[in-house]
């Protein structure tokens, strides 16, 4: 391997890496807010680009029958709770249309402006916000009413939901793969090495999010009140947080990062139905690296992924996912090591 080879890896490693760090951050995020560890976290990375591929045909995408779908559940059991609590018809029903009328506009909006086909950027942004309406509901249908569960009861929930989705996707976007149109056909040569503009643009946009996360944490009354939430669930919540609404708001913001990692590793990529798990198993590493708790730790942890993948697909195209996913057992080894025991041992 000569230095242009290795300039050549090194780019591609951190242009995946990029991606894979923006979904540790939300796999990070989940987890220390409402203690699940969110596998189906690459299914919003597949949603968000078949999305966008199906609108670009200007069909509608089959992500607006799906969110009616789990809207119209997630409106019904809002109504059962209502109707549990106050035992009166008007305020179980004004409950259930809170939950189901803003993704009714929303998937109306969708398929009126599908035939259209409006420029990509206006059917981007479309599939960002329809993709980032799933977190809330998918919250409020699988999770809400066992946020008080153990992580590993909230880890088995989350398995079903991964399958759930992906069988919803191969149901509702088929079997056929796509690959999205790039958002700049920029290429430019720098010695042995050519940056395109989707490369560009995923480190800006990756760049920009991260720095709006930390924005978002340090200097909003909602940040802060998520990162109480991450600190004591019981102390938040006596201080007057809601443990529901900070559930909705981070599961929206999951959801938000991975409808957008969509849109920049679709045109780099075909994406299939299930694609996003292999893909939000990486930024599961490297959430791993970072123990799970550490935004920072999860950054870095992804560009190592990514470099990692990038040079074993190199010396070894046909065992890259071994090689990454290996990368979990001298990490969980030497966690465990620096850890003292567990309460079950005591």
């Amino acid at each position: 391997m000569d230095s242009s080879i290795a300039s050549i890896l090194l780019l591609d490693g951190l242009t995946n890496g990029a991606i894979y760090a923006l979904l540790g951050l939300a796999t990070v995020l989940v987890f220390t807010v409402t203690r699940v560890i969110f596998i189906p976290q690459g299914e919003f990375v597949a949603y968000g680009a078949l999305t966008l591929a199906i609108l670009q045909t200007g069909k509608v995408p089959g992500t607006v029958w799906l969110l009616l779908i789990l809207a119209g559940v997630a409106a019904l059991m809002d109504m059962r709770s209502a109707w549990l609590r106050h035992r009166r018809l008007p305020l179980a029903l004004k409950a259930g249309l809170k939950t189901f009328v803003a993704p009714a506009l929303l998937a109306g909006l969708t398929a009126w402006a599908a035939p259209h086909q409006f420029p990509l950027g206006v059917q981007a942004l479309l599939s960002v916000v329809l993709v980032t309406a799933f977190g809330p509901l998918v919250y409020r249908v699988a999770y809400q009413s066992l946020a008080d569960a153990t992580p590993l009861v909230l880890l088995i929930v989350s398995v079903g939901v991964h399958f759930a989705m992906t069988g919803l996707g191969l149901l509702f976007f088929g079997a056929e793969g796509f690959r999205n149109q790039s958002f700049w056909e920029l290429r430019l040569a720098l010695g042995p090495v050519t940056l395109s503009g989707q490369a560009i643009i995923i480190f800006a946009a990756s760049l920009a999010l991260i720095t709006l996360l930390w924005l978002f944490f340090e200097r909003s009354l909602l940040g802060k009140a998520l990162r109480a939430t991450a600190v004591n669930r019981l102390g938040a919540r006596l201080m007057g947080i809601s443990s529901q609404t900070s559930g909705q708001l981070t599961f929206a913001m999951a959801a938000l990062i991975g409808a957008l990692s969509g849109l920049l590793i679709g045109p780099t990529t075909t994406v299939f139905y299930d694609s996003g798990f292999l893909i939000g198993l990486k930024g599961f590493v490297a959430a791993v690296i970072a123990g799970l708790s550490s935004y920072p730790g999860a950054l870095f942890g992804a560009l190592f992924v990514g470099v990692i993948e990038a040079f074993g697909s190199f010396w070894a195209s046909a065992f890259k996912e071994v090689i990454v996913f290996t990368l979990i057992l001298p990490v969980l080894l030497w966690r465990s090591l620096r850890s003292g025991p567990s309460d079950e041992e005591h």
